[in-house]
């Protein structure tokens, strides 16, 4: 049972981040109770979300076809209009033309009247030429195309025909027109509906997601908040089992031998860091802060939560630093000599001389002392290293 405990808090120990400072006990049954129903309810409202988003999803799909169906109305219109433009351009050139024909005829027209008065005909014979409203009206005076002679006949008749042709161009190429206005209105309209159905749906969706991301990450925060509160009670119930048995056992060594245990291969922090670790667990004992098991400041303290609130102070976090028990962070650190000790480093005691009995860690001072968060009787400590049982034959570096 205590290898599997201690097998369990090493995994929780090495995968979580730093946690929250507490100034209670370790957590109560109660408390991670409280935050596993925090959580569930918590993950009630993100799944409600997520139904929405997917429901919102589905929807954005089926108004995205739509505004393919409207973007694919507006190219069918773009192409109609290019169409209309084309016969627009068409009519008005074509109209232009018959118009110039026209006003040809009527130069011609012009003329022969000019020459049959030269030839002695009347100013009353050809006022009707000079004064007619259009070749129907010139058509319509009888007499007068009898005077002019038979030449003449045709001129008019080509004349009315002229007039005739340019009507219905220019009737063609208002049409045209027209057709070409209502094929830019179409292409306006099916691109703006194109347009607005989309931004409308991914708006509502980029809400939806925002609310989605927020309830996840709330989430993650009560998951963390609630295996913080399982970790430090399962490493403070580890640790205080430890420390209970540790005093029930006889014969322990004040130092033990070294039996080859390894520890981290290299060291994370600088002298400094280390110096103001140690200043930090010096101020914590001095101000005769008590002991309580799994407290890790700032009111209270336990052992390993005195280590890692120190160095936590000096500026490690995770991945770097964890809250563990005693006995995980002899192998979380780089192990050294004790006649190579420096201030900052870790003291291990354990009433079997292995790792896994190990059930007390200090910070070492200098001089052959430690500061140290001793017991409940005892409270925070400025003691010998030798000064409890079961030494281990190293110390750890950070």
């Amino acid at each position: 049972m205590k290898s599997r405990l201690l097998s369990l808090a090493l995994i929780t120990g090495l995968t979580l981040g730093s946690t929250p400072a507490i100034a209670a006990p370790k957590p109560t049954l109660a408390e991670i109770e409280a935050a596993k129903k925090a959580e569930a309810a918590q993950r009630k409202v993100a799944d409600a979300a997520a139904k929405k988003l997917a429901a919102a999803n589905l929807t954005l799909r089926q108004l995205t076809a739509r505004a393919n169906e409207a973007r694919a109305l507006y190219l069918k219109a773009q192409r109609e209009l290019s169409v209309a433009t084309v016969a627009a351009v068409a009519a008005a050139k074509y109209a232009a033309e018959t118009a110039e024909a026209v006003s040809e005829a009527h130069r011609t027209i012009g003329r022969m009247a000019a020459n049959a008065y030269i030839l002695g005909g009347s100013i009353s014979d050809i006022q009707p030429l000079l004064s007619a409203n259009g070749p129907q009206d010139l058509m319509d005076q009888l007499s007068t195309l009898d005077n002019l002679g038979t030449k003449n006949t045709v001129a008019l008749q080509r004349y009315k025909a002229a007039e005739v042709i340019a009507k219905a161009a220019k009737e063609k190429a208002d049409e045209a027109k027209a057709v070409q206005q209502v094929a830019t209105a179409k292409v306006a309209l099916a691109k703006k509906i194109a347009d607005d159905v989309q931004a409308l749906q991914q708006k509502e969706v980029n809400k939806l997601r925002a609310v989605q991301d927020k309830l996840i990450k709330d989430l993650a925060k009560l998951r963390n908040v609630r295996v913080t509160l399982e970790q430090q009670r399962q490493l403070a119930l580890l640790e205080e089992s430890q420390a209970n048995t540790a005093t029930t056992v006889i014969n322990q060594a004040k130092i033990w031998p070294d039996r080859g245990f390894k520890g981290r291969s290299t060291f994370r922090t600088s002298e400094a860091q280390r110096l103001t670790a140690v200043a930090f667990a010096k101020k914590q004992v001095q101000a005769r802060k008590p002991y309580i098991w799994g407290s890790e400041g700032p009111n209270s303290f336990d052992c390993s939560g005195l280590v890692y609130a120190a160095y936590r102070s000096a500026g490690l976090g995770w991945p770097n630093w964890d809250r563990l028990n005693s006995a995980l962070y002899a192998g979380y650190t780089y192990h050294v000599p004790l006649t190579a000790l420096q201030p900052g480093d870790l003291l291990f005691y354990s009433y079997k001389g292995n790792i896994s009995t190990i059930h007390h860690i200090t910070i070492y001072a200098g001089g052959g002392m430690m500061w140290e968060a001793n017991s409940k009787d005892k409270g925070l400590l400025y003691s010998s290293i030798y000064s409890v049982k079961g030494l281990m034959p190293f110390g750890g570096r950070v």
